[in-house]
């Protein structure tokens, strides 16, 4: 594989999963699981020269495209700021990758 190809096909990520960003939609995790996280940033404030998000829906979603978009929903909260709301993404993310000790 050339070296730009294996540029392109990069992702930036944060805590060891891919994170996407286009305008205000950011999705965290890996579509090839059964679970990533979206983040709609609704709100943002001016801090200095930058524009900070401050209020963000944070949803994790079933990468199952055989469910409707209602039932791949399968938790929503509402967070300020992008660090708690990727601070949650990432909760999320890691209990639904481990395997339930229920079962034991």
């Amino acid at each position: 594989m050339s070296e730009t190809k294996k540029k392109k096909e990069s992702f930036f990520s944060y805590k060891g999963r891919p994170l996407v960003r286009n305008g205000n939609i950011l999705y965290y995790g890996n579509m090839d699981g059964s679970c990533v996280a979206f983040l709609q940033i609704l709100g943002d404030e001016k801090m200095q020269d930058l524009s900070v998000g401050n209020k963000v829906v944070v949803q994790l979603l079933s990468t199952d495209t055989s469910l409707r978009m209602k039932e791949r929903i399968l938790k929503k909260s509402e967070k300020n700021g992008l660090y708690e709301a990727l601070n949650i993404a990432s909760i999320w993310l890691d209990r639904a990758e481990t395997p339930s000790d229920a079962a034991n």
